[in-house]
């Protein structure tokens, strides 16, 4: 049998189920686009779902692929086993109802035996135990020894998961040799021993399962064939472990070259951090290139973890600062090829890699410090369980993943309380989702819990001005028939032409009114399906059932809504410039500008902002319609619109379309031509939270706001400045440079001035214990002009202590200085500045022979100068 890499392998199997007709299908991402059950794919037939299902229709009847998957479940077992990755590639082949069990195990033995060259000898075949057919079709078709065809129970040969498609399944099998068996003389496939390895099932989904166990025949059988290519590898290279995989064991042998451990394939600790550390920059390496980033729940939290586990393990091997960003690299060299995903987002995936791990590398010396003091403090006590909300702190202060803390714990004999976990983490959640409300809610009634039944039309995607009826007065938590002149409350109508805050964008204002009363509206939220008015009665009374005009701030609805569809714009745009990672994270629309929250692990540069507002303006200059579109969610999903990730959608879904340009869920006000929106200008980019960043940016009437405040800046600088508006810039420049010289000159007079009082200051310096202790204070000096004098009087000095006081702008810097040899006698001037500059109400420390410290009250620097003579 001639040996192969990994990347041949899957070659040929990918080319050979092409001849037999196969549609050839590139790797499904492992982000699920339409399965909420998984958070990550995890199987080949994952993605093929909505095929078997029938709700969708394949591209051929016949499909084969090779796709990417990650498995957590049993993370603690990588690499302490030569088996288990939370990585992996399945190879499949496919039938929708088109050919069957003969066609499926025929073709797959000819793949075996003719391409890879397998011998016959050492294959066999399992089949269901009821399953006559694959049981003929092994025998008298294909040829296989009725001895080496096993029959097995349910349990091991039929798949089925609860209700619904099932059926069937035969695996085939590679004898390892008697060396790998037990001493069963009737050991074969289903033995518990090593002898016989798995590598490819072959599952027959022919029957449908009832909620009652009922079985009956699907009109149209389907073939689900599934091979993990890191196990095949291992027979076609006869190695034991996936770790000694060609393209496996290139990884491992960069993270052994970074560390300079010596790998033994065996079950030493080094050996195990190698392995796991292999593993899991393949999982963070392909997650990153299907747009995952590292985040604190989710997907996003197996990615963290799986990093930070990694980091963790390169600093028990002894490796010294990041290191797992650069063997990025030897996963794309093997990968790149077979998934180009990774190599176009090469750099990406290194840079993502970096910021997480600097920002563990940051905590994870002061977080182990910690665990280290509640293990001691546990042993103390004789307990052996780490309180749930300790171990939460480690979590949300120092970055520590529970899992991480429960693993670190258990290699010491400790275990975490997962459940006292749990309740600080909900504790936390309610706490912010409390005051979230607090904030959001505006409204008495909130808290009140009044009952608000029925729903409120909402008519102002089309009509601005709307007749609508009285249903609800509310004041002081109380419902009410009428208000007047004055009062301050609330109002539910049957229709409304008033947006309701949600969504990001701020509610309308404007007047409601009828004939006999006018009212401001205040603000408009929402209560399920309930509109609710903030108004203020201008004039007249308003009652229960009447009939009124609802009349939005026109100018102030189209500033919200250009505002809004940029925010659309933007959003494709990051897209466009920093890749398909970008989500929204949170927005703000009000008429005065927008605020737009993305996933995003760096800073932006500056050419990066420039490209994507250049985008943005350009599309607005080419006018492109805005159109909306009801439609059943799943057409949406089909379409490829734009959805938040954790948000919940009905049936049918509002769908905003900038032409092809983008495609979002939205229940916002737009502009129906983005030529409306004027112009775009992003303010301001920053970092709101850890992988979270910011755009505020202003449009149309805005951006004239802004321009009349900068002309209004400019012209006052240039008064300033005694300088036209056209020179400004040079005036300012040459001012600068006359303040700089200024500076200098000042700073080489002060050191001049020092220079010539440097005999006097050390001839009133103080004699205590055999230390000549100076002492002085000086006004407008900085704490370099202090170090720039006691290194001058160290040149001559011996057995000296210096304690210097500058006072600028009411604060106080203290300085100590200390000659070599009164350090050599013991003093250390970091914990004398301690208690000097505490007798002045500061703090501050530093080295043996110089510290500096802070004060507030520059009264108390004589009671500070007295506790450095009580030191000596």
């Amino acid at each position: 049998m001639k040996k192969m890499g990994l990347n041949d392998i899957r070659e040929l199997f990918l080319s050979f189920y092409q001849s037999k007709d196969h549609y050839r299908q590139q790797s499904f991402p492992l982000i699920p686009e339409k399965d909420k059950s998984l958070l990550l794919i995890n199987s080949g037939m994952a993605p093929l779902k909505p095929y078997f299902a029938g709700l969708e229709t394949p591209p051929a009847k016949r499909m084969t692929t090779c796709q990417k998957c990650i498995r957590t479940g049993d993370i603690e077992n990588v690499g302490f086993t030569s088996r288990h990755g939370t990585f992996f590639e399945m190879l499949g082949s496919f039938s929708f109802g088109d050919y069957f069990k003969k066609e499926s195990l025929t073709w797959g033995w000819e793949f075996i035996t003719e391409v890879l060259k397998m011998p016959t000898d050492k294959l066999w075949a399992t089949v269901y135990e009821d399953d006559d057919d694959a049981y003929a079709i092994w025998r008298d078709t294909i040829g296989m020894p009725e001895d080496r065809i096993v029959r097995l129970g349910k349990d091991d040969n039929f798949w089925e998961i609860g209700t619904g498609p099932c059926g069937p399944c035969s695996e085939i099998y590679y004898d390892r040799g008697e060396k790998y068996g037990c001493d069963n003389p009737d050991c074969k496939p289903g033995c518990e021993c090593d002898r016989y390895v798995e590598f490819w099932n072959h599952v027959f989904t022919q029957f449908n399962r009832d909620e009652e166990g009922n079985y009956s025949d699907l009109a149209h059988p389907n073939i689900d064939t599934g091979m993990g290519i890191e196990r095949l590898a291992c027979i076609m290279q006869d190695v034991e472990s996936i770790f000694d995989i060609d393209t496996i064991k290139y990884i491992l042998d960069g993270v052994v070259g970074v560390s300079g451990v010596k790998y033994e394939s065996g079950a030493a600790s080094t050996d195990v951090s190698i392995r796991i550390i292999t593993d899991h920059l393949r999982s963070m390496t392909f997650m990153i290139g299907d747009s995952i980033l590292p985040g604190n729940e989710g997907r996003e939290y197996v990615l963290r973890r799986l990093i930070r586990r990694a980091a963790r393990h390169g600093r028990m091997l002894g490796i010294e600062g990041p290191f797992l960003s650069a063997l990025c690299d030897r996963v794309i060299d093997v990968s790149g090829k077979a998934y180009p995903e990774l190599e176009t987002r090469r750099e990406m995936i290194k840079k993502v890699v970096a910021v997480e791990e600097e920002k563990f590398a940051s905590t994870i010396d002061q977080g182990m410090k910690i665990i280290n003091g509640y293990t001691d403090e546990m042993k103390t006590l004789g307990q052996n369980v780490l309180e749930g909300d300790k171990a939460f702190k480690l979590h949300d202060t120092y970055g520590f993943p529970i899992d991480l803390t429960r693993e670190i714990l258990e290699e010491s004999g400790y275990t975490v309380d997962l459940e006292g976990f749990k309740r600080a983490m909900a504790q936390q959640k309610k706490r912010s989702q409390v005051e979230q409300e607090m904030e959001g809610a505006g409204w008495e009634e909130a808290a009140a819990g009044l009952s608000l039944e029925g729903e409120t039309k909402f008519t102002g995607y089309t009509v601005m001005m709307q007749e609508a009826t009285v249903k609800a007065i509310l004041q002081d938590k109380e419902m009410l028939d009428s208000v007047q002149e004055g009062a301050v409350c609330r109002m539910v109508l049957d229709k409304t032409s008033f947006y309701a805050e949600s969504g990001g964008q701020i509610y309308d204002t404007g007047i409601i009114s009828n004939d006999d009363f006018t009212a401001e509206v205040m603000e408009v939220t929402k209560a399920q399906s309930v509109f609710v008015h903030k108004i203020k009665v201008i004039k007249g009374t308003v009652n229960k059932g009447d009939s009124v005009l609802c009349m939005p701030d026109v100018p102030s609805r189209n500033m919200i809504s250009a505002n809004h569809t940029a925010t659309h714009l933007l959003h494709k745009a990051l897209k466009d410039v920093l890749g398909d990672h970008i989500k929204q994270a949170g927005s703000s629309v009000t008429k005065d500008g927008l605020r737009f929250d993305f996933n995003h692990f760096q800073a932006m540069t500056k050419d990066e902002i420039n490209k994507v507002e250049a985008i943005v303006n350009d599309k607005i200059s080419r006018f492109i319609e805005v159109t909306t579109k009801v439609m059943p969610a799943e057409e949406a999903f089909k379409e490829g619109a734009t959805a938040l990730f954790g948000e919940k959608y009905g049936d049918t879904v509002r769908v905003v379309s900038i032409g092809n340009y983008s495609k979002e869920f939205c229940g916002g006000t737009h502009v129906s031509n983005i030529g409306q929106i004027g112009l775009f200008k992003i303010l301001s980019e920053s970092g709101v939270a850890s992988g979270v960043r910011r755009i505020e940016a202003i449009t149309g009437q805005g951006l004239l706001k802004k321009f009349n405040e900068s002309e209004i800046v400019i012209n006052q600088a240039a008064e300033a400045l005694r300088s036209s508006r056209d020179n400004i810039v040079d005036k300012a420049i040459s001012v600068s440079d006359e303040v700089k010289s200024l500076k200098k000159e000042i700073n080489e007079l002060k050191k001049a001035e020092m220079s010539k009082s440097l005999d006097n200051i050390i001839g009133n310096a103080k004699e205590i214990n055999g230390i000549r202790l100076i002492m002085k204070q000086f006004d407008d000096y900085n704490i370099n002009d202090l170090r720039d004098l006691s290194d001058q009087i160290k040149v001559n000095s011996k057995n000296t202590a210096m304690i210097f006081a500058a006072v600028a702008d009411g604060k106080v810097t203290f300085l100590v200085s200390l000659t070599d040899d009164v350090v050599e006698k013991g003093f250390h001037a970091g914990k004398m500045i301690k208690e000097i500059a505490a007798a002045a109400g500061g703090g501050g420390g530093g080295k043996a022979d110089m510290a500096q410290a802070g004060a507030k009250d520059p009264n108390k620097i004589s009671a500070a100068f007295a506790k450095a003579e009580e030191l000596l």
